[in-house]
């Protein structure tokens, strides 16, 4: 159960208690005098009862939440040791390319630099946003496809200023979207390719998640998403897509998904936050405007 789910539940609970008791207490108050001690031992109930279960909802909401937290730090933990170990590798390179050019190696020292140079800009396209879970997110499976042997392409447009949801909730979708998108594409025979597209314009977020991977039937269209519908084989799956409809359902959004021979897309939207004049920010108009560039790993 999600955490708003939870809340609402809370509130209409106590909601109802405290209209109940305000109708006892008007309508019955001189046959309450008579029976003080009843209503007593009534209203202690009531109020066990409510702190009870509003001791059980707040024990469920930060254990779930907790658990979200501990795996967006286990996802920046592994992106900083990340970042450590490319450093002290990047010095190394430095000296090398220094040395050639020193020998006037320089076609050398250029032939050499070149997958250098693509190595950085990934990290660098993965740091682009303003969520730090969410890059350590594309990191992490830009890394996964990179071993599988994918062509991971990234497109961020957007520095995700004015979510409208936890970044962790984001997380969960993008995972399994990418996750079903990298093994989709691990199936074809040729080039295997998953791409992530993130835009914005004045009041949504695009987040587009492409693979070009078998075809969809369409029969199959209108059962993805249901819960324990899945085409992989052995035991646990089947939950990803149907918990990504569910959390954007919350969010008031939906997920879309077009199959052909060449690829398949699951793309949806989500509102941006309004600031306190109702529109976005400068700085995400501007961030917004500019053009956006592929990066490639392999």
């Amino acid at each position: 159960m999600s955490v708003r789910k939870l809340s609402r539940m809370f509130l209409l609970v106590n909601g109802m208690q405290f209209l109940l008791g305000t109708g006892i207490l008007i309508g019955l108050w001189s046959d309450l005098i008579a029976y003080s001690e009843e209503i007593l031992d009534i209203s202690i109930f009531l109020v066990l009862f409510s702190s009870l279960l509003s001791m059980a909802g707040l024990f469920s909401l930060t254990r779930f939440q907790r658990r979200n937290y501990t795996e967006s730090m286990e996802n920046l933990e592994n992106l900083n040791a990340k970042l450590r170990e490319q450093r002290h590798d990047y010095l190394n390179q430095i000296q090398i390319v220094h040395g050639l050019l020193e020998l006037g190696e320089f076609e050398s020292a250029r032939d050499y630099l070149r997958p250098v140079f693509k190595d950085i800009m990934k990290v660098n396209r993965a740091l682009r946003t303003s969520q730090p879970a969410v890059n350590a997110l594309l990191q992490a499976k830009m890394e996964a496809a990179q071993q599988q042997g994918i062509d991971f392409y990234l497109e961020v447009g957007t520095q995700l200023n004015e979510l409208s949801m936890e970044a962790w909730e984001l997380c969960k979708i993008l995972a399994n979207l990418i996750d079903n998108a990298v093994t989709a594409a691990s199936r074809n025979e040729g080039e295997k390719r998953v791409k992530v597209q993130i835009e914005e314009n004045r009041s949504e977020y695009l987040f587009l998640i492409e693979n070009n991977g078998p075809k969809i039937p369409q029969e199959q269209r209108k059962l993805i998403f249901s819960r324990g519908y899945t085409t992989k084989k052995g035991e646990g799956h089947g939950m990803g897509l149907s918990i990504v409809a569910s959390i954007l359902k919350e969010a008031g959004s939906s997920i879309r998904l077009e199959s052909s021979d060449e690829e398949t897309v699951f793309s949806f939207l989500l509102p941006r936050k309004k600031t306190e004049r109702g529109v976005v920010s400068s700085s995400a108009k501007k961030d917004g405007g500019r053009r956006c560039q592929f990066i490639r790993s392999k």
